[in-house]
């Protein structure tokens, strides 16, 4: 699903990435204030190309094209899943360091969150599945079914961007609290 970007509305424009060197899935939430909104969201296929080295030209200038079409102000990038096969986390490693100097070519800031830190944001629960993740994002951006991608590449994306919309949301607030007794304390007769 692209479409054209309409950034008088926007305050900012979070891009997703969940990186990958056979779909690489991408999002993109246009925010105003304490709102985010679905911008686009999709998925770029490499499965058809076989040479690693190619994949990653085409991660670079695909990603570069997506960052020159929605003029991203930030990039959320999900974190390699440290599992237990070491050449499938070289490969994978590869290509979140292209999307990344993608974005620093462009002068796109960026942040790093693993995939615990954005299934906690989103879902509260650290285990969520990603069926559950998407299904929480498609209710919280109200995205209709027929909307949602069929590859969770495409919604883990949107996860990163949304994880930061959040925690960029918790950064820039004035008051800090390290639990419910801090804020109680620190808030103590102000409550009615």
């Amino acid at each position: 699903m692209m479409e054209t970007i309409n950034r008088p509305t926007d305050d900012r424009v979070i891009m997703g990435i969940d990186p990958g060197t056979n779909i690489m899935g991408y999002a993109f939430i246009g925010v105003n204030g304490n709102r985010a909104r679905l911008i686009a969201m999709g998925v770029i296929d490499l499965r058809k190309c076989k040479d690693s080295y190619i994949k990653l030209g085409e991660i670079f200038t695909r990603v570069q094209g997506l960052i020159a079409s929605f003029l991203p102000d930030e990039l959320a990038i999900e974190a390699p899943f440290f599992g237990k096969n070491v050449q499938s986390m070289l490969k994978l490693g590869r290509a979140q360091g292209v999307a990344i100097a993608a974005a620093i070519s462009r002068e796109v800031p960026i942040h790093e969150y693993a995939p615990l830190k954005i299934k906690m944001a989103i879902t509260g629960n650290g285990s969520a599945s990603k069926e559950q993740v998407a299904d929480m994002l498609r209710r919280m951006l109200n995205i209709s079914s027929e909307e949602m991608p069929h590859f969770m590449d495409a919604t883990d994306a949107l996860g990163a961007a949304f994880c930061h919309f959040i925690q960029r949301g918790s950064v820039v607030s004035e008051k800090k609290y390290s639990s419910w007794a801090d804020y109680a304390k620190k808030n103590l007769g102000k409550v009615v």
